[in-house]
């Protein structure tokens, strides 16, 4: 008997009892859509974590306080900020930008926004935060001196408020105060879990003088003249920061330095393990799946012993009816992993938990190795256990 003639008698078994087979496969297309979809989901939120850190700039250091206290009791201060352009102690240092960030609400006729991020800074942050401006202007140096009540807005900001409206030009009011919008940010990629664009900067004496007080800076934008020297420009900033903040009498350091560079690093491990850890979840719907075709299997060779039995007896030899019964597990795996994947596919056009999947070319591809695998691995018991048959015993088989 040639391979034709095993594959047509392996259809026609499937065939048989086509609701076990489609509910065998169902099995399957589980498994593999889990894996691929789930791996996709993993891999999407890597990206957007990875594409929200490299927008910030992979160049740029956060110096943030460790204590809640002013300037005097070890917060961060305009002096602060000062002291780290320092060209001759901090020659590595492209620019430093003072941030306030607080909450507020925009106002324009009647119509509101929350803005979870409302920042005060100055012109430099723009270019270190990699958010140019998309409409408009961004404010001056001249704004900011003079507490100039101007503000960019993003473009969440200007959707929400002026849905079809060119907003530059136009006043909202903030905190009471009317501020001037003069420009409209690019938009920005978010990750799902907040939104980049909703937020609104305006120039920090304005924002400390209407929103925020004199309090201490919630943080400083230090931004490297090269990705290269951002270990360097850390180094040069700690050494002045332990000079104009000096650690408290328990040893405690009064400053952190937050590294874009370095947090990408440990985000992207971190998501990497994410992934590998729902991949490895997902696998074992895979082997639930070939535990059911190993039952179904065995089902089906008892069911068809007389039909195994008469072939021995005509001559058929072992190695027919083993390949008999391995083709037709593995094509319940192949069909069932191919729509499997047709299944992840589609869905990773929808975005799952706030997150777009991104499929992982290789996760396809093992899914579907993996499947054709536990065809042969549980398939091989069954198709074994029929081809021990005595076709004697077979026959005798009620």
């Amino acid at each position: 008997m040639n391979a034709t003639e095993i594959l047509r008698f392996a259809l026609r078994g499937l065939s048989a009892n086509k609701l076990r087979s489609v509910l065998t496969m169902l099995g399957i297309l589980i498994g593999v859509a889990a894996v691929i979809l789930l791996v996709a989901v993993g891999n999407g939120s890597a990206q957007a974590i990875a594409d929200r850190i490299s927008a910030l700039g992979t160049n740029t250091l956060t110096v943030m306080s460790t204590s809640r206290g002013s300037s005097s009791g070890g917060g961060l201060s305009l002096k602060v900020a000062e002291a780290l352009q320092d060209p001759v102690l901090a020659p590595d240092v492209r620019s430093v930008s003072p941030v306030v960030s607080t909450s507020a609400t925009l106002t324009y006729e009647g119509s509101d926004h929350d803005v979870s991020s409302f920042v005060g800074t100055t012109p430099d942050w723009f270019g270190a935060s990699n958010f140019p401006v998309g409409s408009g202007a961004l404010f001056t140096a001249d704004d900011e001196a003079q507490a100039r009540r101007v503000v960019v807005i993003g473009q969440t900001v200007a959707e929400e408020l002026f849905a079809g409206t060119d907003p530059v030009g136009l006043q909202v009011t903030v905190g009471g105060a009317l501020f001037t919008i003069v420009g409209v940010l690019d938009e920005k990629s978010s990750s799902g879990f907040s939104d980049s664009n909703d937020t609104a900067v305006a120039p920090i004496s304005a924002v400390r003088q209407v929103l925020a007080g004199y309090g201490a800076l919630s943080s400083i934008l230090v931004e490297a003249r090269d990705s290269d020297l951002v270990d360097t420009a850390e180094t040069e900033i700690a050494t002045i920061l332990d000079q104009k903040m000096p650690a408290s009498s328990d040893g405690t350091t009064a400053y952190r330095i937050q590294n874009a560079s370095q947090l990408l690093e440990t985000q992207t491990e971190t998501a990497d393990t994410f992934t590998t850890l729902l991949g490895a979840v997902a696998a074992i719907s895979l082997l639930v799946g070939g535990i059911g075709i190993t039952n179904i299997m065995l089902v089906t060779v008892t069911e068809r012993t007389r039909e195994i039995g008469i072939r021995k007896a005509l001559g058929a030899p072992r190695r027919v009816v083993l390949s008999q019964f391995l083709i037709e597990a593995t094509l319940l795996s192949v069909i069932g992993g191919g729509l499997g994947v047709a299944a992840a596919l589609i869905g990773s056009r929808f975005s799952i938990v706030g997150v777009q999947p991104v499929i992982v070319p290789s996760s396809v591809a093992l899914s579907l190795g993996v499947s054709v695998l536990i065809g042969l691995f549980f398939g091989g018991l069954p198709a074994a256990r029929a081809a021990r048959l005595r076709p004697i015993d077979a026959l005798r088989y009620e």
